[in-house]
Parts: structure tokens; sequence; C-alpha cells
């Protein structure tokens, strides 16, 4: 069971951590297991992070109320950690794609090519056919996420399916934004549909938010919800560390300006139909749609009996996000860059006070990456410290 504070004394505690997503609650469950008194902050109402999910009331269907989020990774000592904290089912993510009118699997792979190109192709003739059209980058490095994409399918499909989408996605243009974003994306000269390469892959058979009721109900962890860590970092002593997880920017008071963040408006609702799309998640590749994609969380869990009644749909706005929203993805444009290499440098500068997590290292983290990045921090620089503070 969790402890939670509606007041607390800081120094009263070894360690203080700013927000319980998957990086904070990684670091509280390591630090309490070396005997740590351990104060979890979070300004939100629930533990979680990005990552809570929650029964939708009139359905019963668990919804991911930030998104979707599916767990993969390649790393079998991040499998196993959080193996301790849950069980997994055998859910493998598909994810189909609408233009058109026409249906089509993604991540391309030779079904996509074969259908949108109107041919049966073998795998080398459809590797022949991007290469040709790939070939006006005449071998040069490509610099943005433009380029990257024509460099990996062609410019045709890259219009079809990647341009629209990503431009309603990153409130950016392709061209500006960084190559690495496209390379999450695989492509496949087989008729493989399956959207993630990892070996692990599956989603908690209790829902996220008991993993993290499990993670963090160590006695010696307290967790404040509703808590502001900027209206209480007054009072805590320099001699505590803090591990930071929130926008960096907001940290330095945004002293060299605003990074650039992605945040989506979420709009639910509840059908009378048993199956509204017939998958757990279709995107909208044109750009006259307003959203991005429709989520339907009913066959996230097709293990679960739930009713057939009703089914709970998410359809996803993407936007640029103001200081008073909620920051989920870093923009990362050339300009964005030079300010987080600037808050990089201040927090360097910092002498009790670690930046981790997505919104604190201004890195586009999946939930496996958040946790092996918190192990890797915990043990390198955390543990040393917590270790040092009684000696």
């Amino acid at each position: 069971m969790i402890n939670y504070l509606d007041h607390f004394e800081v120094s009263e505690f070894d360690l203080i951590i700013v927000g319980a997503g998957f990086y904070g609650a990684t670091m509280a469950e390591r630090a309490a297991a070396i005997g740590k008194r351990v104060l979890v902050l979070d300004r939100r109402p629930h533990i979680g992070g990005n990552a809570y999910s929650e029964n939708e009331p009139e359905t019963g269907i668990e919804v991911h109320r930030y998104g979707a989020h599916l767990f993969h990774t390649p790393n079998e000592t991040i499998w196993n950690y959080l193996n301790r904290f849950t069980a997994f089912t055998n859910y493998r993510h598909r994810v189909y794609t609408s233009l058109k009118g026409q249906v089509y699997a993604m991540p391309i792979n030779l079904g996509t090519i074969c259908q949108f190109f109107r041919r049966q192709m073998t795998p080398d003739q459809a590797r022949q056919l991007v290469a040709e059209q790939a070939a006006e980058l005449a071998g040069r490095t490509p610099s943005n996420l433009e380029e990257k994409a024509i460099s990996l399918i062609g410019r045709p499909l890259y219009e079809a399916f990647i341009r629209g989408y990503t431009a309603k996605q990153w409130q950016t243009d392709p061209r500006d934004l960084p190559e690495y974003i496209i390379t999450r994306l695989p492509v496949r000269y087989n008729f493989d549909n399956r959207y993630f390469n990892d070996r692990f892959e599956g989603l908690p058979a209790d829902g996220y938010t008991a993993i993290f009721k499990r993670m963090l109900s160590a006695p010696n962890i307290s967790v404040a919800l509703k808590t502001d860590f900027f209206e209480v970092r007054k009072r805590i002593p320099k001699s505590v560390p803090v591990v930071y997880t929130g926008p960096i920017d907001r940290f330095f008071d945004f002293a060299h300006g605003e990074l650039g963040w992605r945040t989506i408006d979420f709009d639910t609702e509840v059908l009378s139909v048993g199956d509204f799309q017939g998958t757990a998640v279709m995107n909208y590749a044109d750009e006259n749609i307003p959203f991005t994609r429709i989520l339907e969380f009913r066959h996230f869990n097709p293990e679960r009996d739930y009713q057939t009644e009703k089914t709970v749909v998410v359809r996803e706005y993407s936007r640029s996000a103001t200081r008073l929203d909620e920051p989920y993805y870093p923009i990362n444009t050339p300009s964005d860059k030079g300010k987080y290499m600037k808050y990089k440098e201040m927090a360097e500068n910092e002498d009790n006070v670690f930046f981790g997590g997505r919104l604190g290292t201004y890195r586009y983290l999946d939930m496996h990456q958040a946790i092996g990045s918190a192990l890797k921090s915990f043990e390198s620089e955390i543990a040393p410290r917590l270790e040092a503070q009684h000696t």
C-alpha cells in the first residue's frame, strides 16, 4: 500500500523525486531497496505519469488516459526488472493507416508496398523500386526527417504515408524535424505487419497503474500528489539530492527561452457498438482529417471478458504546446537543440539536482528507455551520492 502524504517535512527524507512516472518510480524503488527514505512529488492527482491507466466507468474498459502505451524492449535486464511488478500479456501491436478511403498495414511492409502500387512484387522487386524512388538524394547524408524518410522508402510512399501524418503529429514541417525520429519506424520487405521489432513485448496484465502501486509500495517511500515542486523547492535542504523529471526549461524559469513541445488533445467517446474499427489503432494520413489517429482500447486486451454492448474510442489531436499545456514530446528543431544545450550546461552546474526522463533531458524516450536510463543513473550517480550522505 502506498504511503500518501498531505503534509510533509522535506528534511526528513534522503531523496526527493519530482515526478511519479516510470523514471521517477524506478528511482524511488531502487533507493528504497537500499534503505533510503524517499519522497515522490507529483503535481497530478495520480501516480504513473503519462502511463496512468484507469477503467472507463461506463464500459469497464481500461483506458490509457494520456494516449496508448505499448510496452516493448530488446533489453532482457529491463524486461526482467519490470516483470518483478507485473505479468505481461502476449499482446503484439499492429497498426493500420487510413489513406483516401483505403486501409493499409503500418509500418510499411511488402503488403503495404504491393497494395499502394497495385501490383504483386517480390521482396527484391520492391527493394529495387524503392531504391529507384530514393535516388533523388544521390547518396548524400539525410539532414532532416523528410530526407531520411525518402532515403528509406522513396518519395511516393513518403508523400502518402509519412508527410501529412508527421506534419499533423508534430505541428512542424518534416524538413525542420531531426532525421532520427523516422528511424523508429521499421520498413520491411516481407508481409510481417508487427509494429515493433523488439524481442520482448506485451501489456501489463493488471494495467499500468498497478505497476506503479507495486513499485511505490515500500514503507520507506512516501508520495505527495497534487504537489507543485516549485512551491516547495525552497524548503529542500541543499544536502538532499533531488531527481527532477519535469521540463528542464521550466526548472530554470525559461532563462534561455521556451523549448518546443508537442501536446495532445484527447476526445473520448463511448459508442453503442461492440466494435468500432476492428483494431486498437487506426492512423489517419490525410492532412484534411484533423485528428492523427483513433484508439479503441478494448482491442488492447482481447483476453479480457469486456461487455460487447459498448466500446470506448479516443481521437487524438496533436498541436504545439503552450506553457499551460501538458508537454508530451520534444519537437527538437535546430533552434530547440541550441536552447537545450544551454539548459544542459546549467543543469550540469547544479550540485545536487539530477535531471532525467523525457522532459528533464528533452529526449524522445520510450517507457523501456526511461526505465533503463533511471537504472543506469541510479547506479552511477544517485546510489553513490546517497551512500555518501551518512559517511
